[in-house]
């Protein structure tokens, strides 16, 4: 999620959604940045419209929103956002695992 809370921000600052300026922002937050992460959802954003995805996802919030009102923009927002927090999400089920490996590789060597 911290990814495109990133590219908000810079459209909220007026700046280029690019990867660097991403991993910019990822990093000062203190996270690591994953290269690919940024890729994908540097490539994926190319065709959205953030200021219309924003104002419709908003709208499709309110009680009182319509439900057909710019529903392509808001599927197009809800896609990017579930294919990155897929993608985060196997990220992290892999290095779970990984560390889970090298777990049971050190029990080994003291069992």
């Amino acid at each position: 999620m911290e990814y495109i809370y990133a590219a908000m921000i810079l459209h909220s600052a007026d700046k280029d959604i690019n990867e660097g300026n991403i991993k910019s922002i990822i990093e000062a937050a203190g996270i690591t940045a994953d290269d690919g992460r940024i890729k994908a959802l540097v490539a994926a954003l190319e065709e959205v419209d953030i200021e219309e995805a924003m104002e419709t996802t908003a709208m499709a919030a309110a009680p009182v929103a319509s439900a057909g009102a710019s529903a392509g923009a808001t599927s197009s927002a809800t896609e990017v956002v579930a294919e990155v927090e897929e993608e985060e999400e196997e990220e992290e089920e892999d290095d779970e695992a990984a560390e889970e490996e090298a777990a049971a590789g050190l029990g080994a060597l003291f069992g």
